[in-house]
C-alpha cells in the first residue's frame, strides 16, 4: 500500500495522546469544504496470494450518506468494504494496493494505528454476533476497553446508545438479560448499538439483514434512515430493493476474467446516485443487473 511522509497525515489516526485532538483538528479543517468526501479511494486491488480478488477500484464516498455496494456473489464488494477500516489486516494473505484516504489521511500510512482506525470506522457483520454477556455489557464492553469513565457516564452510554439503536424501549427492563435471548433482529440492532458507543465516525454494514425476517429488515431500515445524520453509512447487499430504498449512492461491482489466471476478478463498474443507477444507469452491466437479467 502507498504511503506518505506527510507528518500531519502519520499523526491523525497515529500512537500516541494527539491521536484525537489531531483527527479532531483534520476533520474540522475537511468540514470547511463540503466537496471533500469522507474517504477517496484510488486504484484500490486486493490480492488473496497469487489471486486478484478486486483490481483497480477507484471512487470517492460522501460523509453522512448511506453508500450501497451491489452486485453479484464473488465481485470483490465485501473485500473493498473490509479494506475501508483494515478488517483484511488479519488476513494473512491479503495484500492491499492503491490508496485509502480518511479525511484526507492515508489509511495504510506506516504510523497509523489499525485499532484507532476500527474505532472510528466501526462495522456490523452479516450475522449478528453479540458476546455472551448481557445487554448492558455488550454495549459497555468497548467504552470498558478505552477506560477512564464513571458509572454514571457508562450508565448514560449504554442508554444512549440503545436509543439511537431504537433498542432501549424494548431492553431497559431487562439490560442484565443475556443478549443471547433476544430475537435475531434484535441482536442486530445490538450490535450496531455497541458499535454507535464506541463513537465511530463510519459504520460499515455487510449483509446486515441477510438473515432477517422482513419485519425485523424494515426496523434496520429505518434505523440507518435515522442515524445517517450522524454517522457515514456503508453497506453491502444482494437486495436490489434494499438498495434502492436506503442508498443515497451506489457502486455496482461485477467480475471479469483476470489476465493473470484464468480466475475472474472484481471489478467497479459504475458508481453514481442511487436514482440514476436505477433508473438510468450509464453502462449496459448495471441495467442488466439491478433489473434482473443476470447475477
Amino acid at each position: 500500500m502507498s504511503t506518505s511522509d506527510s507528518p500531519q497525515e502519520s499523526g491523525a489516526l497515529g500512537v500516541g495522546a494527539d491521536v484525537s485532538t489531531s483527527l479532531a483538528q483534520e476533520q474540522q479543517t475537511k468540514s470547511d469544504s463540503i466537496d471533500l468526501p469522507i474517504f477517496a479511494v484510488r486504484d484500490l486491488s486486493v490480492k488473496y496470494g497469487e489471486f486478484r480478488a478486486v483490481r483497480d477500484v477507484t471512487l470517492d464516498i460522501s460523509e453522512h450518506e448511506i453508500t450501497a455496494f451491489i452486485g453479484p456473489s464473488g465481485c470483490g464488494k465485501t473485500t473493498v468494504l473490509r479494506c475501508l477500516n483494515r478488517m483484511n489486516d488479519f488476513i494473512d494473505s491479503a495484500k492491499v494496493e492503491g490508496r485509502i484516504d480518511y479525511h484526507g489521511v492515508d489509511l495504510y500510512h506506516e504510523d497509523v494505528n489499525p485499532n484507532e482506525v476500527r474505532r472510528r470506522i466501526g462495522m456490523v457483520f452479516q450475522k449478528p454476533n453479540p458476546f455472551p454477556k448481557s445487554i448492558f455489557d455488550n454495549v459497555a464492553y468497548g467504552p470498558r476497553l478505552t477506560g477512564g469513565m464513571s458509572k454514571a457516564d457508562l450508565n448514560d452510554l449504554v442508554e444512549r446508545s440503545l436509543r439511537r439503536a431504537a433498542l432501549w424501549d424494548e431492553v431497559k427492563d431487562r439490560l442484565k438479560a443475556s443478549a443471547l435471548g433476544l430475537s435475531g433482529g434484535q441482536q442486530q440492532r445490538l450490535c450496531i448499538a455497541r458499535c454507535i458507543a464506541v463513537e465511530p465516525d463510519v459504520i460499515l454494514m455487510d449483509e446486515p439483514c441477510s438473515a432477517l425476517d422482513p419485519i425485523a429488515t424494515a426496523r434496520i431500515e429505518d434505523l440507518m434512515q435515522e442515524i445517517k445524520k450522524d454517522y457515514t453509512i456503508i453497506i453491502v447487499t444482494h437486495n436490489m430493493q434494499q438498495a434502492a430504498r436506503v442508498s443515497d449512492r451506489t457502486a455496482f461491482f461485477t467480475t471479469e476474467m483476470n489476465t493473470e489466471s484464468d480466475r475472474r476478478t472484481g471489478v467497479l463498474v459504475e458508481y453514481d446516485t442511487t436514482n440514476k443507477m436505477f433508473s438510468v444507469p450509464s453502462d449496459e452491466r448495471t441495467e442488466a443487473y439491478v433489473t434482473g437479467r443476470f447475477g
